[in-house]
């Protein structure tokens, strides 16, 4: 079924002859993650290009009085990963868990590269979801940088509807970089304005 999903998504956005789609199925592996199941723990050195067929996971840092600082949230269609310690080979800063029973299809970084200099297609695929990737990472700097903690919780809002539902409410302060106390204040205020 994850297998599918992600077969499907990667035909939606480009064009794979059958071979093609094999070669890809052929380097897949699924991982099943149970609510609070970690696919990253700090310390290790991530090694997978990870695809969310099915859930929600997060990725955060804990500072040394152990307050977590959510970096993402990744649903269904979504990638997830460390792409710097991807990159480099360097054990990652970050825990990435589960919040929903999740399904996940992970390619090793040699089979993913392989896949990108074999498969044309899949590499400009591949490109054109890291440059969206890097505008939305652009944003996210803007709005933390820019905004009040209330236009940060609209945007929020505006951007991502079905995480607000899916994702704990403090959850979602950590992710804005505010208390939860505010965001209640804010959600407060915001729910009289209507």
């Amino acid at each position: 079924m994850a297998i599918e999903i992600f077969l499907n998504y990667i035909q939606e956005k480009t064009s794979l002859t059958a071979e093609e789609l094999q070669q890809v199925t052929s380097v897949c592996q699924l991982k099943k993650l149970r609510k609070r199941q970690y696919l990253l723990q700090e310390g290790d050195v991530w090694k997978y290009n990870a695809f969310i067929a099915k859930g929600c996971v997060r990725t955060y840092t804990l500072d040394e009085k152990g307050n977590e600082h959510i970096v993402n949230f990744a649903i269904e269609n979504w990638w997830t990963g460390d792409r710097e310690s991807l990159t480099t080979g360097e054990p990652s800063i970050f825990n990435i868990d589960a919040l929903e029973n999740s399904e996940v299809v992970l390619i090793t970084k040699t089979a993913f590269d392989k896949l990108c200099a074999d498969i044309p297609a899949f590499n400009a695929m591949v490109n054109a979801i890291l440059q969206k990737s890097f505008i939305v990472s652009q944003g996210r700097i803007h709005t933390f940088i820019s905004l009040t903690a209330e236009q940060k919780y609209l945007r929020f809002l505006e951007q991502y509807p079905q995480l607000s539902i899916r994702v704990p409410q403090g959850m979602i302060a950590s992710y804005l970089g505010i208390t939860p106390e505010t965001l209640s204040r804010i959600r407060n205020q915001t729910a009289r304005k209507k």
